[in-house]
Parts: C-alpha cells; sequence; structure tokens
C-alpha cells in the first residue's frame, strides 16, 4: 500500500493538479463555473458572510438571546433562517466546505505548517484585522464572494465600485500592518 503512495506521489497528473498550484486563469475559470453551477442549483447568487451571522444569531440563541425582533431578520425569509439548523443551512453547509477542502488542499501540497505565535503584537494584528474584515462584509452586505464576484457577475455596479475600493482597502491595510504590526 505505501509503495501506490509512493508511485501516485511522483505520477505528474497527480504532481500537476495537487501539488502545484493552479494558474490565475485556471483559478478565475473554476470560480466562473463554480458561481455558474451555484446559480443554476440554487437559484440565487454564492454568498458565505450570512452564514457567519447565523452562527453568531444561533450561539445568541443558545444562550438564551431573542433575536427575532432584529431588523435584520424582520423578513419572512430571514425568519425562517433564523430558525433552521446548521446542517439544514446551505451557507453554513459550503462554508464548512471551503474550509475543508482548503484544508485538504493545505495537506495534498504538503504545505500544512503549524507555526509558532511571534508576539502578542501578530495575534492583535489577526484579531484585530478578523474583526473589521467581518464588520466590513455586513456593512457591504457580503464579502468579496457576494458583494464582489457574485455582484460582477450579474453586470451590478456595485461589485465594480465594491472592488475599487477593495483595492484602496487592501493597499491602506498592508502599509498599515507593515509599519505598525512587522
Amino acid at each position: 500500500m505505501k509503495q501506490f503512495f509512493i508511485k501516485l506521489g511522483d505520477h505528474p497528473i497527480y504532481k500537476k493538479l495537487l501539488k502545484e498550484p493552479l494558474t490565475y486563469v485556471a483559478g478565475a475559470v473554476l470560480l466562473a463555473v463554480f458561481q455558474i453551477a451555484h446559480f443554476a442549483a440554487l437559484g440565487s447568487g454564492w454568498g458565505v458572510t450570512s452564514a457567519f451571522a447565523n452562527w453568531g444569531t444561533w450561539n445568541y440563541k443558545a444562550l438564551g438571546g431573542d433575536a427575532s425582533g432584529w431588523v435584520y431578520y424582520a423578513s419572512e425569509k430571514m425568519q425562517k433562517e433564523l430558525n433552521t439548523s446548521f446542517l439544514a443551512d446551505g451557507g453554513s453547509i459550503r462554508n464548512l466546505g471551503i474550509v475543508l477542502g482548503a484544508f485538504a488542499a493545505t495537506l495534498f501540497a504538503s504545505q500544512f505548517k503549524v507555526k509558532k505565535i511571534k508576539s502578542l503584537r501578530q495575534v492583535v494584528a489577526a484579531v484585530l484585522g478578523g474583526l473589521l474584515m467581518g464588520y466590513g462584509a455586513r456593512l457591504a452586505n457580503g464579502c468579496n464572494i457576494g458583494a464582489l464576484f457574485t455582484a460582477i457577475s450579474a453586470f451590478s455596479l456595485s461589485g465594480w465600485v465594491f472592488g475599487a475600493f477593495l483595492l484602496v482597502g487592501a493597499f491602506l491595510g498592508s502599509k498599515l500592518l507593515a509599519k505598525y504590526f512587522m
């Protein structure tokens, strides 16, 4: 059995598909195919962050809170979303698939590493960056998948505006990161 995996690891197709990174064109084509398949199967654009809002609300409800009066959950569709579960929510399953797929890809490419945390500054930068990204995604009513990728594929001007400000934010964020946290 061990010999099989050694042979498999040396096979050129295995190396091309699972060891080497995709080209930008191949990645763009795959994203487009996944977007089309998602829209064809579910009749809605691809999104990520709404499921995170649901996760937070479900945890809040588990602790005894009541979110049914929140404006975010005012519509009938969102009330239904509020009363569903993790395994019945398509967004949650997709997000879980993204995390598990990224982990599997890292393992296949032999790139998984547990790194030592260098300093408290690094932790502060990661936590602050994550909170700001989550807050920004909710303000924009989507992340780079929903507010950029899905919007552009639907010929919406908002996607292009989001993309322009995404570039500005990435530029400023990288400058701040380099100045204060590196």
